[in-house]
C-alpha cells in the first residue's frame, strides 16, 4: 500500500511539473511575440521619420536651387542695367561733344563775319582791331560758360545762359524764343510770353528762390530753386516744353529769362 501511495505521489509531481513547463513556455512565447510586435512598430516609426527627413532635405535642396537661379537672374539683370547706363553715358558725352563742335563752328563763322565787316571799314582801323580781339575773347569766354544740363523735370535742357551776354549769343543762334524778365518780391504775377511769373521768396546768401509759374490757368510752385538751374514746365495745347533760368537773385528781386520752342504761341506785346 505504501508503494502505491509513493507511486501516485510521484505521478502527481510529474504532472505538475509538466503544467509548469507548459505555462512557462506559453508565457515565453507571449513575451517574445509582444517584444517582436513592439520592435516592428518602432522600426516602422523610424522608417516614417527617415522618409520625412529625406523629404525635408529634398525640399531644402530645391529651395537652394531656386535661390541660386534667382541670384543668377538678378546678376544678369544688374549687368544689363550697368551696360545700359554705360551706353547712356556714352550717348550723353557724344551729344555734348557734338554740341560743343557745332557751337565752335558757329562761333568761328560769327568771328569770320565780324572780321569781314571790319575789313570793309576803312576808318579807325586800330580801334576796330581792338574791338575784334575783345569780341573774340568774349566769344571764347561765352563758349566756356555755355553748357547743356538736365532740368528739374529730368529732361535734357538746351544751352544755359548765365548772363545777359550769354543770352545774346543764344538769341543770335535762333534755336528758341527768349524773353528776359525782372521779378520783384511781393508784386503781382508778371506776364512773360504766354505765362505769368511771381517771385515769392529770395535768398541771396544761398542763391535760392521760390517762384509761382502760372500756365494754362494752373499755378505751379517752384520752391527753393538754385540760380542758373533750368526750371522746366509744359504749356499750351501742344504740351510744349518751356524753360526759365534765373541768373541773379537780390534781396527782393530776381532776374533771368524764359525760353520757349520756336513753334510756341507768341504774345501780341512781345518785342
Amino acid at each position: 500500500m505504501a508503494d502505491e501511495g509513493d507511486q501516485m505521489h510521484m505521478e502527481h509531481q510529474s504532472n505538475a511539473g509538466k503544467w509548469i513547463l507548459t505555462v512557462l513556455a506559453v508565457a515565453f512565447v507571449a513575451v517574445s511575440g509582444y517584444a517582436h510586435y513592439t520592435t516592428q512598430k518602432q522600426v516602422s516609426a523610424l522608417q516614417d521619420d527617415l522618409g520625412k527627413s529625406q523629404a525635408q532635405v529634398k525640399e531644402l535642396m530645391n529651395r537652394m536651387q531656386t535661390t541660386e537661379s534667382q541670384g543668377d537672374a538678378l546678376r544678369e539683370k544688374v549687368g544689363l542695367t550697368k551696360q545700359e547706363l554705360a551706353q547712356r553715358v556714352a550717348e550723353l558725352r557724344a551729344q555734348q561733344k557734338a554740341t560743343e563742335s557745332r557751337l565752335e563752328k558757329e562761333q568761328k563763322e560769327q568771328i569770320s563775319a565780324v572780321s569781314g565787316e571790319i575789313t570793309g571799314v576803312k576808318t579807325d582801323v586800330g580801334g576796330v582791331k581792338t574791338d575784334v580781339a575783345t569780341t573774340k575773347a568774349d566769344l571764347e569766354a561765352t563758349k566756356a560758360k555755355l553748357q547743356s544740363t538736365i532740368g528739374d523735370l529730368g529732361v535734357q535742357s538746351g544751352l544755359i545762359a548765365h548772363t545777359a551776354g550769354d543770352l545774346d549769343i543764344l538769341k543770335h543762334k535762333g534755336d528758341r524764343n527768349y524773353y528776359e524778365f525782372t521779378l520783384l518780391k511781393g508784386a503781382k504775377p508778371q506776364p512773360v510770353s504766354t505765362v505769368s511769373l511771381q517771385l515769392k521768396k529770395a535768398d541771396v546768401k544761398k542763391g535760392k528762390f521760390t517762384m509761382n509759374v502760372t500756365s494754362d490757368d494752373k499755378t505751379i510752385e517752384k520752391k527753393d530753386r538754385n540760380v542758373s538751374e533750368p526750371i522746366q514746365f509744359y504749356s499750351g495745347r501742344d504740351h510744349m516744353l518751356f524753360e526759365l533760368v534765373v541768373w541773379t537773385v537780390d534781396k527782393n528781386k530776381a532776374t533771368g529769362y524764359l525760353s520757349t520752342p520756336k513753334g510756341a504761341p507768341v504774345p501780341v506785346t512781345a518785342n
